[in-house]
């Protein structure tokens, strides 16, 4: 190491240990993980890698810094990568002392599960402890028995730095020194096929490498040290092989190591003294006259100062009158924070407020008769839901959201696989049509699932529902879009005359009953076959070349309409008796929302909706869903057989009225059933109760 950067990370030190000796050492709270001042570091309590919040995590000044401290099988792991399987963990308050026991492969998720993830031949179980040093913690890899010797520089000891946090700031290791960037910047080299990544990646090149890493030197609130005391630290930008990738720190498992692998020492810097600023939260929707305004405020847990706050108007001059001040109300404790309460309910007066606690201040908020009238659920229907219509080219004035895509939809998914996402397709087909085969009439309707393109049958069927009943009860006729299913386009702010809550239900059934029409029953849902399509970003309509393929075409073959191999969609079937009556109900209701605005599609909404309610399945299954949907197809039809359904249900009503009268409620008077309706009444009374007791287990009341 070079005399400067030790000089440098010398005086790192200093200013830490002397800051030390104003802020207590590290020690194991009741919540079961480590504080020190306003710094925490948890040790295995949140299991979501792929969120990058697992393993051992540090929170700086009430942000999260780096996470997913864990032992991984590759420098710069995604989200199909193998991870460990956590067998027990072990909390010594006394002794300051997490232990975590773990093991690769988890059995859970290699190749089966809701993401199988392909594990490789290696099988090892290992230990991290992390003890509280100090100002500092200590991390300890602890393995049962040395790694096989073709695995010797492929496992080590990860933890994530997230990067938003340091842009801008520097950093110093081995000799070397930077600037967190931005953008990630090369250089890389060629890799070789990941685990799970049968295409190679190119791997991001270290930005340093040495036993000390200075994160962050020029910031207190961001500012720590990672020492590692066996082997190097290697500092690499994941982001070069994941867009959602972070920046890791990484030592690599030395040949033949057991007891004590990898050892580290991490000292993030607490600023002494240092308070978490009270947060004051306020309905961002603003509030009706008439109705409850209470303030939260979210404060350190070690923050027992009673506040008074002050309601002010803002007026038009710029300027801020005063209109209510009183103390705040001790709520107590929840999770991390304290959080106290100011009620003024009793301001009625329209106008623009803000609440401000000694020198904190909310964001502005509106008191107003119409405070619902605009830009509340509105967007809903004028941005999201348009943007996320599939087969339709969005556009936006000057701007084209995506373009017309998956209009190759969909081929028959093959029997018997475990896809990703939580799509499985049985032995059984479930329909006429072969594997691989195109299915007519899916290339039409639905939106994409937020996050990706796939199609699933409750995402489908839970919106027509939830929209066609808003506009049955409501009326809702805001249209701020225009939507032409013949042309495939979808102009946002081109009012085109027609309710856009219609045009949104008509486009979800006619997903639903294309894929009725096509196989004879509701599908499971539509995904593309490979993961390089599923994790891409950008404009869906490149997830696929939207042409038709030959299936009879052999490997290579090329036609005049295509010059690639099949990238078309999957559609994949099941038996599922919930989802089924789901659907059942979102086509009963959209039959009758449906009626005057397009009468052929609204009859063959209830046409299939009687045709799949008559189908045999087993009547001990999703008794809620039942429930659901004979509710629907009664008020639809108000036929006795839908009418019986329900009765016969009676008793699972009344012991789940939480789960079931919200949907029942609508049809009881016409149920004619004096005794039943009085006694679901009466369900409800007792549940609300139990509602208004959960209630109170939140500041937030929710």
């Amino acid at each position: 190491m070079s005399r400067p950067v030790t000089a440098i990370l010398s005086l790192v030190a200093v200013t830490t240990c002397s800051a030390s000796a104003q802020v207590p050492d590290f020690h194991v709270n009741d919540r079961g993980y480590f504080e020190r001042g306003g710094v925490n570091v948890m040790a295995f309590q949140d299991i979501y890698p792929d969120g990058h919040q697992a393993g051992v995590s540090v929170i700086q000044h009430a942000v999260r810094l780096a996470t997913n401290g864990d032992v991984r099988l590759e420098t710069t792991p995604g989200q199909w990568s193998a991870m460990p399987r956590q067998l027990d963990r072990v909390v010594d308050a006394e002794s300051g002392t997490i232990s975590t026991t773990l093991a690769y492969p988890d059995p859970s998720r290699n190749r089966t599960g809701f993401n199988p993830i392909e594990y490789p031949d290696l099988a090892f179980t290992y230990t991290v402890t992390v003890t509280a040093e100090g100002d500092a913690v200590r991390v300890r890899v602890d393995l049962e028995k040395p790694l096989p010797e073709d695995w010797i520089g492929r496992v080590g000891f990860n933890m994530e730095l997230f990067p938003g946090a340091f842009f801008g700031h520097a950093w110093y290791l081995g000799g070397i020194s930077g600037i967190f960037p931005m953008q990630p910047n090369g250089p890389s080299r060629a890799g070789a096929p990941g685990i799970a990544q049968p295409v190679a990646l190119a791997e991001p090149v270290a930005m340093a490498s040495g036993p000390v890493l200075s994160v962050a030197p020029d910031t207190d609130d961001r500012r720590m040290t990672i020492e590692s005391l066996r082997g190097d630290i290697h500092l690499v930008d994941g982001r070069i092989q994941h867009n959602n990738g972070w920046f890791v720190v990484r030592t690599l498992v030395p040949p033949g190591a057991d007891a004590g692998a990898v050892e580290w020492l991490i000292r993030p810097h607490a600023i002494p003294g240092w308070m978490y600023a009270p947060v004051i939260q306020v309905s961002q929707v603003g509030y009706h006259p008439d109705q409850p305004k209470v303030a939260i405020i979210e404060m350190d847990d070690r923050d027992d100062a009673a506040a008074v706050a002050v309601l002010e108007r803002i007026n038009e001059a710029g300027g801020l009158d005063r209109i209510l001040e009183a103390e705040t109300r001790e709520w107590g404790a929840f999770l991390r924070y304290r959080y106290r309460t100011f009620d003024f309910s009793e301001v009625r007066d329209s106008g623009l407020y803000v609440v401000t606690l000694g020198d904190r201040k909310s964001t502005p908020f509106r008191i107003d008769e119409g405070v619902y009238d605009r830009n509340v659920w509105q967007p809903t229907l004028e941005y999201f839901l348009p943007v996320q219509m599939c087969h339709m080219r969005v556009e936006e004035q000057y701007r084209v959201w995506h373009g017309a895509c998956h209009l190759d939809d969909a081929r028959l998914a093959p029997a018997d696989v475990n896809h990703f996402d939580g799509y499985v397709q049985g032995p059984e087909l479930l329909t006429s049509r072969l594997p691989g085969q195109a299915v007519p009439g899916l290339a039409v309707g639905g939106w994409h699932d937020a996050g990706d393109d796939d199609l699933r049958i409750e995402s489908q069927a839970d919106e027509v529902y939830v929209l066609a009943t808003a506009f049955e009860e409501f009326g809702v006729d805001h249209d701020e879009t225009t939507v032409d299913q013949d042309r495939r386009l979808v102009r946002i702010h081109r009012p085109d005359g027609i309710p856009d809550i219609l045009q949104q239900v008509e486009h979800g059934v006619l997903s639903i009953l294309g894929g009725y029409r096509g196989l004879g029953r509701l599908y499971r849902g539509v995904i593309v076959p490979t993961l390089k399509q599923y994790v891409m970003l950008g404009d869906v309509a490149n997830s696929t070349d939207n042409l038709f393929h030959d299936p009879d075409l052999e490997p290579g073959e090329r036609t005049a309409t295509h010059s690639a191999p099949p990238d078309d969609r999957w559609v994949f079937t099941e038996s599922h008796p919930g989802h089924e009556y789901k659907g059942i109900a979102a086509l009963a209701v959209a039959a009758r929302v449906l009626a005057e605005y397009d009468a052929r599609l609204s009859d063959e909404c209830l046409q299939a909706a009687r045709e799949l309610w008559a189908r045999e399945r087993d009547p001990s299954r999703s008794l809620d869903e039942r429930l659901v949907a004979a509710t629907e197809l009664f008020l639809t039809t108000r036929d006795e057989t839908y009418r019986a359904a329900i009765l016969d249900l009676r008793e699972h009503v009344l012991s789940h009225v939480g789960s079931t009268a919200w949907a029942l409620g609508r049809a009881l008077p016409a149920l004619e059933d004096g005794d039943f309706e009085t006694a679901v009444r009466s369900a409800v009374a007792t549940h609300f109760s139990q509602v208004t007791e959960a209630q109170a287990e939140n500041p937030y009341g929710v």
